[in-house]
């Protein structure tokens, strides 16, 4: 009885979320009909060596009618309407018979990237997540897409190793427990098949594929508007590069430049927050003021990269049980979070923010290990919106150097009371009754020293 309760809930929420997802336009592009006989599925496609291989895989081979989607989260490959209209046509060579572009950069900032690090989301004290919080903007949309298709199959391209398989399908499961996932790189017929690189290029000679024969770097990239990753090639050697050699090609190069590189004079800026969240930055320099959260982290994300802001190297515990190493540029994130967590201190009660520090560890876990769509995510996430509640007013920084460096901070909901901390005035706290409360908080200190003077320690 409790299974067929559960399994009309799921229905009803699969088509509650329908309804809504409904309403939402689509940027679709049609190559044929799809024939009715063959199952659909939407395959989250790049335009790459993997991702076209395996398209082609699963309609030539796996006889899927593939639908091919790309989430435009500011990454260089999708800037241009020229290199998404090569992406398209690659889809179509490689047998899909529709192709979505979906730009997703207002939600992606709005409801993932604000949000993360609005919650602290800092995973092993030091990652910022832009990878993580990608991937549930990118799932979201896709599983509304196989709504919008009527596709029961769902695939992405990560690899069996990585965290971005478990973060992609807990994001579908999440959202419709009815929808399949096809992971090729977790089967064995194509495992088989394709050994390494150069097989996948064969392969993709074989169907027209065009693909570059050569790659391009020895390391991976994996970039939004949030940060860029590098892993991979030389960079698996946890020791390299040291002090005699130089990171490869444009690994912590491209959103930043090196700190020796920055200039020797800082940038000035002003950000203004809203109950957690940047609502406007100004600089104070040339009077540049923005406020479109977009916009405003495209510009953050320039000027933190023209000083070196948000680059860091660093060995991370992958959820799947093994350990990694990555390299990431972060630049606007982390204005973000260091002009976030200076004023939080100014307006948040000493104990909300105390335990919203013990909670941020687990936020950082769920969102890194892929449990976005989870109800202990809700639980936190409210948890969160009401410990940021008072948090409004604005930071003035100064970035120089690699450095986010705290100048003042200002709010009309501070705790802050100026008379009261004052050296110079009582303002209101009488020091007599301070007596006491040493007494009181020294009960137990004076126990102890009293036993072990008896012990003769």
């Amino acid at each position: 009885m409790l299974n067929v309760i559960m399994r009309k809930q799921g229905v009803l929420r699969v088509a509650r979320r329908n309804m809504s997802a409904a309403t939402k336009k689509f940027n679709k592009t049609t190559f044929r009909e799809p024939d009715p006989s063959k199952p659909k599925i939407v395959l989250a496609y790049s335009g790459g060596l993997d991702t076209s291989a395996q398209l082609s895989w699963l309609a030539k081979e796996k006889n899927f009618e593939v639908c091919a989607y790309i989430a435009h989260l500011g990454q260089d490959d999708v800037l241009k309407p020229e290199d998404v209209d090569a992406i398209c046509a690659k889809a179509e060579q490689s047998g899909a018979y529709s192709f979505y572009c979906e730009d997703l950069r207002q939600d992606f900032v709005d409801n993932y990237i604000f949000k993360a690090i609005k919650g602290n989301g800092l995973y092993e004290n030091r990652y910022l997540l832009g990878t993580s919080v990608a991937r549930p903007c990118i799932g979201k949309r896709q599983v509304e897409i196989c709504w919008e298709e009527g596709a029961k199959h769902i695939s992405h391209g990560s690899t069996g190793k990585g965290n971005d398989q478990v973060r992609f399908e807990l994001c579908y499961l999440g959202m419709d427990p009815t929808l399949e996932c096809v992971s090729l790189w977790r089967d064995r017929e194509y495992l088989s098949k394709f050994e390494g690189r150069q097989d996948l290029i064969d392969y993709a000679k074989s169907q027209n594929i065009p693909v570059s024969a050569t790659k391009k770097h020895s390391y991976s990239e994996d970039e939004n508007m949030m940060h860029i990753s590098y892993e991979s090639g030389e960079l698996e050697d946890p020791a390299f590069p040291g002090h005699a050699n130089e990171y490869p090609g444009l690994v912590l190069k491209k959103k930043s430049v090196g700190v020796l590189e920055a200039p020797d004079v800082p940038a000035r800026i002003t950000i203004d927050i809203e109950k957690g969240e940047p609502v406007a930055v100004r600089n104070y320099d040339d009077g540049t003021e923005i406020t479109d959260s977009v916009e405003l982290y495209e510009y953050l994300n320039r000027l933190g990269g023209e000083h070196g802001i948000g680059r860091i190297d660093i060995v991370e515990n992958r959820f799947v049980g093994m350990k990694s190493r990555g390299c990431y540029e972060t630049p606007g994130g982390t204005i973000v979070h260091e002009a976030i967590r200076d004023l939080e201190v100014l307006c948040m009660d000493r104990e909300v923010h105390r335990m919203r520090d013990t909670l941020s560890v687990k936020f950082s876990e769920l969102i890194y290990n892929g449990f976005w769509f989870s109800p202990e995510m809700d639980f936190l996430m409210a948890a969160m919106e009401k410990a940021q509640e008072h948090t409004t007013g604005s930071v003035d920084l100064q970035l120089l150097k690699g450095n986010v460096i705290k100048r003042g901070r200002s709010s009309p909901m501070s705790l802050y009371n100026q008379d009261l901390v004052s050296m110079d005035i009582e303002g209101g706290f009488n020091p007599e009754i301070s007596t006491g409360f040493i007494q009181t908080l020294s009960t137990r200190l004076k126990a102890s020293a009293a036993r072990d003077k008896l012990a003769g320690k």
